[in-house]
């Protein structure tokens, strides 16, 4: 017999949508475009020919639309793998569970969860503007440690050579490496710079940045950029890439991330006007997932 969800833990809107998102099954295409700014939403629903769909609630703004003929969903998330643990959750109840039942579908969905977004480089060959594709996500943040498959999905090879090169303190969550899907990396990235990508629980103390706090570990960022395991390096810092490849993992989605590098902490370098690299990555995603090229 099927497992009833009930009311508290699969929270409904008055018209049957997830609580959060405000969206039903049929609005949500298979390739889900995610991106940190509700603005940011709509410039890439700008490139669809054709919005069928519109949802906003808080910082999460949806558009579902055609681009060179594919249907393509985009959603904001806001910042954090907090907000990524209700994106995710949220898209996949909507997909896997039936909402009137309460129950979840023999027949799951699997989504394509692409995330588009900004960050800093930790490797001195990387120059701003470069687009880097994330193989593996090392997720500072601890979300997926809440969850009792993590180590089904975590490489715990590379996590215990990373603790014991950054001699880890004990006060902080257990880092953990999840591996992107390869064919969406294929398909995406094969021309652009791949890496590891750590998602950080801060913009500041979290990723190494001093301004009027002294850090645990002034040699944080240093250790990091040293790091090597079988020949690749960690390349840059976001915040939500972890716990979208760790939820995905989990629950059986294709999941990539790609950023557009808008500082390089080494050589502090910086840029804000990065509107033109970021459109530039929005269109070559979106025409990589269409087939248009």
């Amino acid at each position: 017999m099927a497992t009833f969800i009930p009311d508290s833990e699969l929270i409904l809107n008055n018209d049957g949508s997830v609580f959060h998102l405000h969206l039903h099954p049929e609005d949500i295409a298979d390739y889900v475009i995610l991106v940190g700014d509700p603005d940011r939403a709509a410039l890439v629903s700008s490139f669809f020919s054709k919005i069928e769909v519109t949802a906003q609630n808080r910082e999460f703004r949806t558009f579902t639309g055609l681009y060179n003929g594919q249907r393509v969903t985009v959603t904001s998330t806001g910042i954090g793998t907090d907000n990524i643990d209700i994106v995710v959750n949220e898209l996949d109840a909507a997909v896997n569970i039936d909402l009137k039942t309460r129950t979840i579908k023999e027949q799951k969905r699997k989504l394509n969860l692409i995330r588009i977004g900004t960050s800093g480089a930790l490797q001195a060959d990387i120059p701003v503007g470069t687009p880097v594709i994330s193989e593996m996500a090392i997720g500072f943040d601890g979300m997926l440690n809440f969850y009792r498959d993590r180590p089904k999905v975590s490489d715990a090879r590379i996590e215990a050579a990373f603790k014991q090169h950054m001699n880890w303190n004990p006060l902080l969550t257990s880092p953990y490496f999840v591996r992107c899907s390869g064919d969406l990396i294929d398909r995406i990235g094969f021309d652009m710079r791949h890496g590891m990508t750590i998602s950080a629980p801060g913009f500041y103390g979290p990723q190494g940045r001093v301004l009027r706090l002294p850090l645990q570990d002034a040699d944080i960022n240093d250790k990091i950029t040293a790091f090597e395991y079988e020949g690749h390096k960690i390349t840059n810092y976001e915040m939500e890439c972890s716990a979208i490849y760790g939820l995905g993992a989990l629950l059986g989605h294709n999941t990539v991330t790609v950023c557009s590098i808008i500082a390089n902490r080494l050589s502090k370098a910086a840029t804000t006007g990065y509107k033109n690299s970021i459109e530039n990555l929005i269109e070559t995603v979106l025409d990589r997932i269409s087939g248009k090229a």
